[in-house]
């Protein structure tokens, strides 16, 4: 029995449902079943019948997972899997921007912890951020946390002026308007997608700026046979595989999020086999995260 083999044998015995990024190890996608971006995950998890949800991604992923269902066992492969951009603001942080400006509705990228989000009025995604965001009154004053460059970027496509904290993705500041340039200069006329976690001159010399999702949407429809990547380059795999006859070129090969690649088939495998490691998140924090997080995939 090989392991992929192994693992769907312990998922139908567990009656587990294993999820898992677009910027996870192209092997985890393969032996998954649902593979998608933060917002399609969420959507997902908020909708499965399984006992158990192993969550390849990383931590606050998980942590979506077991807020939107507190019935069910969620499960997470390597539980050091953090990210650094949800580490860069906590939940008192967000108490004292939110007493800063009295009034504001905040608002936190779904890169957060539970204990954020319980701090905010509503979570978004990069798929979603700019549909969710045009609900806000446009007198209402708006918070945005943590990511300030998808923060920023929804904010010019709406005309509005966010407040934003001076949060990143250190894998997304990898790509510069240059590399960019080198390639469009190697591949004239494909068109260039980046992550709109990238940096304001990064998006500004890109074609689109998309979630993963969207760039997998934007792969299929498309009529172009050769396209530049700008993100995390895990969306590569699932990009090529639904689309074998276009061709992929990551614009930064060196764009990988060490954090994502910590699920590998053999600890997957282990997880499925040890019920290791469960993900809880304390009720009296869950309860008010879920509002936040539901509140989002009610209009999305």
């Amino acid at each position: 029995m090989t392991i992929q083999e192994e693992i769907r044998a312990l998922a139908a015995a567990k009656k587990a449902v294993i999820l898992a990024h677009n910027y996870t190890r192209g092997e985890v996608q393969d032996v998954a079943d649902y593979t998608g971006d933060s917002l399609e995950l969420a959507r997902k998890a908020a909708s499965v019948e399984a006992e158990t949800i192993v969550f390849c991604g990383v931590y606050f992923m998980a942590e979506t997972a077991a807020i939107l269902n507190p019935d069910k066992t969620v499960l997470i492969p390597d539980a050091s899997a953090g990210c650094p951009m949800a580490d860069m603001i906590t939940g008192a942080q967000v108490r004292e921007l939110k007493a800063k400006y009295p009034g504001a509705k905040a608002v936190c990228y779904v890169n957060s912890t539970a204990e954020v989000k319980a701090e905010c009025d509503m979570c978004v995604t990069s798929g979603n951020a700019e549909r969710v965001m045009k609900t806000f009154a446009p007198d209402e004053k708006i918070l945005f946390v943590p990511d300030q460059h998808l923060g920023g970027h929804i904010a010019g496509l709406l005309g509005r002026d966010y407040t934003l904290w001076p949060g990143y993705c250190p894998t997304h500041q990898m790509i510069t308007p240059t590399a960019i340039a080198e390639a469009r200069a190697a591949h004239p006329g494909a068109p260039v997608l980046v992550h709109p976690e990238c940096a304001k001159p990064v998006r500004d010399a890109a074609d689109h700026a998309l979630s993963t999702g969207g760039m997998c949407a934007f792969a299929r429809e498309t009529t172009t046979k050769e396209i530049l990547v700008g993100t995390e380059v895990g969306i590569l795999h699932r990009l090529r595989k639904e689309n074998p006859e276009k061709t992929f070129y990551p614009i930064v090969e060196r764009m990988v999020c060490p954090n994502m690649k910590k699920t590998t088939l053999e600890n997957l495998r282990d997880c499925l086999k040890n019920g290791e490691t469960i993900v809880t998140v304390p009720e009296e924090i869950a309860t008010r995260a879920k509002r936040a997080v539901e509140a989002m995939l009610a209009i999305a």
